[in-house]
């Protein structure tokens, strides 16, 4: 009888697989990265790229336009906040101007200056004329802006001086870009508020506060 004999697991060769011939040596692997775009798929991409273009400019060109009314209820809410700090800081009354109200136009620039000018406090006859100003055409040349009233006055507690009998409100838009969502528009008009208190608040007029905290009633 045949006997058969058994190789042990550990005594038994390892099969290795053959080389291939197709197998990448690292520098083929760099000559692949290295290989670049052919001219089909250069066209592919850019004919991609302009149907992205083609499809996404009309929205894009309205996002710019109410990023402007953004910018610039922005500011105005930062230069109202720095006045009242201002006038809190220097125990004194700091204003808030917008230039442009004054003189009968609608651009978004304003000036914070201390209402009684003096070496320590910043104002009209002085070196240096202003607390801090900003020009309309940083970030929206194309913002405007109707006020209740062109300046705003706020006292060393923080107030507003003369105590209004309601609050003031800086409505932000761009005729520019189109109407307000508040008339069925596309641009996304924003408001200032600013309490007797002295309290500044920036709210969306297309929002109902009651259901979302962005709006403004």
């Amino acid at each position: 009888m045949l006997k058969i004999p058994v190789i042990p697991l550990e005594q038994q060769p390892i099969m290795t697989e053959a080389p291939s011939q197709y197998a990448q040596t690292p520098s083929r692997r760099w000559a692949d990265l290295q290989r670049g775009f052919t001219l089909i798929e250069l066209m592919i991409g850019i004919a991609i790229l302009s149907m992205l273009l083609l499809f996404g400019l009309p929205g894009l060109g309205g996002w710019i336009q109410s990023s402007q009314i953004r910018n610039a209820s922005e500011s105005i809410q930062g230069g109202l906040q720095l006045a009242r700090a201002e006038a809190v800081r220097r125990n004194t009354n700091v204003q808030f101007v917008m230039p442009s109200l004054v003189g009968g136009g609608v651009a978004s620039d304003w000036t914070v200056t201390c209402v009684t000018p003096s070496t320590d406090c910043p104002g009209a006859g002085m070196a240096k004329t202003e607390i801090q100003q900003r020009a309309a055409a940083e970030g929206s040349p194309n913002a405007q802006v109707a006020a209740g009233q062109a300046t705003i006055v706020f006292n060393g507690m923080g107030r507003v001086t003369p105590t209004p009998t309601a609050d003031i409100v800086l409505n932000v838009t761009n005729p520019t870009g189109g109407t307000c969502a508040a008339s069925s528009g596309t641009m996304r008009c924003l408001r200032i508020s600013v309490s007797a208190g002295g309290q500044v608040r920036m709210c969306d007029p297309a929002l109902s506060l009651s259901t979302n905290p962005r709006g403004c009633n």
